[in-house]
């Protein structure tokens, strides 16, 4: 399976050593960022050049360049993906996001190893991707890692019993990925079907996945505070144009 692969990559991967001068020491809240917004939808803009199930999305260009469009087609934050074998990503993509603005950076990624997350800290990001469905029974303990390292978590989930370890997690922000990671299939019924529970706990939905069109988004906005939005954009003409529908659907 292609997770499988991803992982076993992941594994052989070392940590990479943060740019020169980058430092973190007054992190963004991508809490606040999605909870601030009014009038609108709150979008993630995620930058991200392949991914297995499209191949190339888009021909690699400056991170930097395109966080900037995000940041004028309105996003509340961006997701970076920096894994490198399947989704075109680089570790020094971050920082040139937080070079080019002044919004919270996810980091989207596989984070299997403990070091990751201090990895994931010295290379300027501001809240990190952690996926239920592969950390499982330590779930709990790299969310609390997150949470020393000045880190926001942001658990991805795509079931019930991944819901119960978000939630039993403490991490605030839960992701309901509408994608299948094993199967790759996508089910937008996903994000309906568990933010009920999520958000009688308190916490915060961020949609993930299958968000095409300003029509998903009307769709899923009673259940979701946010939606992650990538593919969509990445392979768009225009991109700002596209997130400015996005956030105004």
């Amino acid at each position: 399976m292609i997770l499988d692969d991803i992982i076993q990559k992941t594994a052989l991967r070392s940590p990479e050593p943060a740019p020169r001068g980058m430092t973190n020491n007054c992190p963004l809240s991508l809490k606040e960022a999605i909870t601030s917004v009014q009038g609108r939808h709150a979008v993630i803009a995620e930058i991200k050049f392949s991914s297995p199930s499209r191949g190339m999305i888009r021909e690699r260009t400056n991170p930097g360049k395109i966080a900037e469009e995000y940041r004028k087609g309105g996003c509340v934050a961006l997701s970076v993906l920096t894994e490198p074998d399947f989704f075109g990503g680089r570790a020094e993509d971050i920082a040139a996001v937080k070079d080019a603005v002044s919004l919270p950076v996810l980091r989207k990624d596989f984070i299997i190893d403990m070091c990751q997350i201090e990895e994931t800290k010295a290379l300027g990001a501001d809240a990190v991707l952690l996926i239920a469905g592969l950390l499982e029974e330590r779930l709990c303990d790299f969310v609390s890692a997150a949470y020393a390292a000045g880190l926001e978590p942001l658990v991805e989930v795509h079931t019930p019993d991944e819901v119960t370890m978000a939630l039993a997690s403490g991490a605030e922000i839960i992701g309901i990925n509408n994608r299948d990671l094993r199967t790759m299939q996508v089910m937008p019924e996903t994000t309906a079907a568990l933010a009920g529970s999520i958000r009688d706990a308190g916490r915060l939905v961020v949609s993930m996945s299958g968000i095409g069109g300003q029509e998903d988004i009307r769709r899923l906005s009673s259940h979701a505070d946010a939606f992650l939005v990538g593919t969509a954009l990445m392979s768009a003409e225009d991109p700002r144009t596209v997130l400015e529908e996005f956030v105004c659907a």
